[in-house]
């Protein structure tokens, strides 16, 4: 196996495994710039989730494959939705952020599944959806030598809108004045209340923007590699999520280059066995690999805290 087939193999499957990561830790920036820890961005994922399959299995035979998107709409209604009781208890109530987040993960757990189970006649997971993601190869871009395959080729849609969602986060976050009173009110709430920002709109808004873009990723999880809703569909990756926001610097274009990173690490211990240099590597080293950010939680929760 050549040098280009392995990119060929490695950079389409890293893409696919980083998307869902780059839209919860956009979401993470958001809610973070606005002076609001989310830890709650695992249970949020896994709501979005629960949502996307319910109506991907639900609204298939009147949407045919459009219901997809309808699917990707769901979850980032819930998303928000959900995602206002951290706000609420965050900004109105002054709770502890890091306390209120981890609670949200596990009522995030808790009425996914009894959902599941009061839906599905007592099942612990739904069934197979019938409408997955897809990928396609983008017109005329894929015929370019060398990087048309590598970039181009069996791509999925939501990853090309997981990039586009990095760019207008970073245009949004210091190219608006929206951008400039979310960094105000993030960086010193009493000098920006002093200014005339309303503080705890502000902070809504960054939150409810988190949620929406979690609830995506967590779609995007159940309907590209899992394709049902279990209580382990989501299985750390909104505490990936956070982690890709930290080492990106909760920047919207650093957290997509960790994202990647993190993406790439989950490809590695997936395809390490087909990559001639790497197939002689134990596959335990492969999996620390995968989960070490999910297995180090709790340092993320206290850096946050």
């Amino acid at each position: 196996m050549s040098f280009l087939e392995i990119l060929y193999l490695l950079i389409p499957s890293a893409m696919i495994y980083a998307t869902p990561l780059i839209f919860a830790g956009i979401g993470g920036v958001f809610s973070e710039r606005s002076g609001v820890v989310n830890i709650g961005l695992e249970g949020i994922m896994i709501m979005g989730a629960f949502v996307a399959i319910y109506v991907n299995l639900t609204y298939f035979e009147d949407f045919g494959r459009n219901v997809i998107w309808l699917s990707l709409l769901a979850a980032l209604v819930v998303g928000a939705i959900f995602s206002i009781l951290l706000a609420v208890a965050a900004v109105s109530f002054r709770a502890d952020q890091t306390v209120t987040g981890v609670a949200l993960n596990m009522l995030g757990v808790a009425v996914a599944v009894f959902s599941v189970k009061m839906i599905y006649d007592g099942k612990g997971q739904t069934d197979n959806i019938l409408a997955p993601i897809q990928r396609f190869d983008i017109p005329y871009l894929s015929d370019i030598p060398i990087i048309g395959p590598m970039f181009f080729s069996d791509v999925y849609a939501v990853t090309i809108i997981a990039f586009a969602v990095a760019i207008l986060a970073w245009f949004v976050i210091y190219k608006t004045p929206f951008g400039l009173r979310l960094r105000a009110v993030g960086e010193h709430p009493m000098a920006a209340d002093t200014m005339g920002i309303n503080v705890a709109r502000t902070r809504y808004t960054a939150v409810i923007i988190s949620g929406a873009l979690g609830g995506v990723g967590g779609a995007v999880v159940a309907m590209t590699f899992a394709l049902n809703f279990s209580s382990a569909t989501i299985a750390g990756q909104g505490f990936m999520a956070i982690a890709a926001m930290i080492f990106g610097k909760w920047h919207p274009l650093g957290t997509l280059g960790a994202a990647l990173f993190f993406g790439l690490a989950q490809t590695l211990a997936i395809l390490g066995r087909q990559i001639p240099l790497i197939q002689e590597v134990p596959q335990v080293y492969l999996q620390i690999l995968q989960k070490q950010v999910y297995y180090r939680k709790e340092f993320v929760s206290s850096a946050l805290s």
